[in-house]
């Protein structure tokens, strides 16, 4: 891809820079309000590759101790996010369609989500579904959740 979207040119800006990781999470969690709740950091960012993590702390946690199951989701709508605006064109936007999520084991520990393309060869086109399989590991690298999510590609309407 020759092309980067603004995120991406944004993280490679400041990826390597002092502070420049917590930053870049920062200023998405400002634009995406939602997702500054699990103060996530961004790791790695690039065309068909995400990877954010996300402290253990008491805000996420339910009524056992264990990461709570919508901070997960959380986590993993943001990797997918991020990694399909680092991948797709420029010019298209995406948003979540739907998602799918497997529970398969309890999270005790600090996580990070991978996310990826369900298909790295399968081609993007505006008006069609984008699959994005993203693995949320803990601390001992074992899935604690894989989540399947379908962006829909389109272009912006013009005029």
């Amino acid at each position: 891809m020759s092309k980067a979207s603004k995120i991406l040119k944004m993280w490679r800006r400041l990826e390597r820079r002092p502070g420049g990781r917590w930053l870049f999470s920062r200023a998405v969690g400002w634009q995406a309000p939602y997702f500054s709740t699990i103060r996530p950091a961004v790791r790695v960012l690039a065309p068909g590759s995400c990877e954010v993590g996300m402290d253990k702390r008491r805000a996420v946690t339910n009524h056992i101790g264990s990461v709570h199951a919508i901070a997960m989701c959380n986590l993993a709508e943001l990797a997918g996010g991020l990694m399909t605006d680092a991948t797709v064109m420029p010019d298209y936007r995406w948003i979540p369609k739907g998602m799918t999520v497997e529970y398969r084991a309890i999270a005790k520990t600090d996580l990070i989500a991978h996310a990826r393309p369900r298909d790295a060869d399968a081609p993007l086109t505006a008006n069609a579904d984008y699959p994005v399989v993203v693995d949320v590991r803990d601390s001992a690298s074992q899935v604690v959740l894989h989540a399947e999510i379908t962006m829909w590609l389109s272009r912006p309407k013009s005029g």
